[in-house]
């Protein structure tokens, strides 16, 4: 299967969930143009609370297909820009990328910087959904499932059907952590 976009979203509110757009425009070194979580400091009210000149490294936050239909089978019905993602995937694993990938798409390029460290508001959006994307492993290691975040290295449009090309940093390779 080729790695390709199924969907793009943004909300220029601090939303959760965030609406479907038939294109959006990626902006170097802040993220996705009209979108509540652009600019090149942090903009998360809990990040931006503690740290605001912090540097923006969840400029955008990328989710994959195939989480959704792995949260069907426990019973919870998700779509894309449901759990705030900017770019919904398909055939790619994002979350065993390393930090520094390079993902180009349309006429844009995004950074990943790590995974996304989701909160308990998506119990909010569908209670018992936190513990389906924040799980803990045989070993006790916590999984993070919730997709993963990066920066704009080259703005451009996207839009759904935008094949996806994979750069890999030169090695050696550091797993992502939450950002």
């Amino acid at each position: 299967m080729t790695a390709r976009v199924m969907a793009v979203h943004s909300s220029p509110s601090h939303s959760f969930s965030k609406q479907t757009h038939d294109h959006v425009t990626l902006v170097e070194g802040l993220g996705v143009e009209g979108d509540a979580h652009s600019g090149a400091t942090v903009k998360h009210r809990s990040r931006v609370a503690k740290a605001p000149s912090t540097p923006n490294l969840r400029q955008v936050h990328l989710m994959h297909q195939e989480l959704f239909d792995t949260l069907a089978y426990s019973g919870h019905e998700v779509h894309p820009g449901d759990l705030g993602e900017n770019i919904t995937t398909v055939g790619v694993d994002l979350l065993g990328l390393p930090v520094g990938t390079r993902l180009a798409m349309g006429g844009a390029v995004v950074t990943l910087t790590g995974l996304r460290n989701p909160c308990s508001q998506i119990n909010d959006f569908q209670s018992g959904l936190l513990k389906q994307v924040l799980r803990n492993d045989g070993d006790g290691t916590v999984v993070r499932l919730a997709g993963v975040m990066g920066v704009v290295s080259r703005g451009g449009q996207v839009a759904p059907g935008d094949e996806i090309t994979i750069e890999y940093p030169p090695e050696p390779h550091l797993p992502l952590a939450p950002v």
